[in-house]
């Protein structure tokens, strides 16, 4: 089966000056379509890293990263955003949503920069799925946690991406509303046949994917299914 995120000898080193720290020190990884996988280790050992160097977001020093056998290092700053905002969704521990957009502005924009002509119905389509059809005028404050980490994941969802990445969705969340929204990933990514990347610290969190990576200062410790 062809994988659809592969990464050959990635290496990334972030700061600058004395405060230089090498994250990443030659990581290999193939994941194929519909995998659930998830990234373990100490902090510090480059999980997070390793997810936004996948997804697009941290660009290695050296190595390479394909995305659905695309080249993610060819790509110009303005065609891997495109390429992004199409084939990968990300969920973060902060929810990361714009607090003057309603939460149907918010899952929106993505597919209105996408130049989707249907993005407000894509986007009440998607909060309905995730629960939250009654919520659509409402502001990230006016909204809980729980909720706005599903407003997250709606935005995460709505362009139908081949890789959802999620950093520690529950982070920030209480461990019932964290299982409530764990349990929500893991339905829509089976329903959508997506490929998950998770990065944790729960193991019985890590338990519930096919596949546990573990690193360790930077490098793959162990790959199991």
């Amino acid at each position: 089966m062809q994988p659809v995120i592969e990464l050959a000898d990635v290496d990334l080193t972030l700061g600058e000056g004395a405060a230089r720290v090498h994250v990443l020190k030659g990581v290999s990884l193939s994941i194929v379509q519909g995998e659930t996988v998830s990234l373990l280790g100490p902090s510090g050992s480059g999980k997070s890293t390793l997810l936004m160097t996948l997804a697009g977001l941290e660009r290695p020093d050296a190595g390479a990263v394909r995305i659905g056998g695309r080249n993610l290092g060819a790509m110009s700053e303005d065609a891997l955003a495109r390429f992004r905002g199409e084939n990968i969704g990300v969920v973060f521990q902060s929810f990361q949503l714009i607090p003057t957009m309603t939460a149907l502005e918010n899952v929106a924009v993505p597919l209105e920069l996408a130049g989707k002509p249907d993005a407000f119905e894509r986007a009440e389509a998607e909060l309905a799925s995730v629960g939250l059809g009654a919520r659509l005028s409402h502001y990230p404050a006016q909204l809980s946690g729980g909720e706005q980490q599903r407003v997250a994941l709606a935005r995460a969802l709505a362009p139908d991406p081949l890789i959802l990445a999620a950093d520690e969705p529950t982070g920030n969340l209480d461990s019932e509303t964290g299982s409530s929204v764990i349990d929500l990933i893991f339905a829509q990514q089976q329903r959508r046949g997506a490929t998950l990347v998770l990065v944790t610290h729960d193991p019985s969190l890590a338990a519930k994917c096919g596949r546990r990576v573990r690193l360790r200062s930077g490098r793959v410790e162990s790959d199991e299914s």
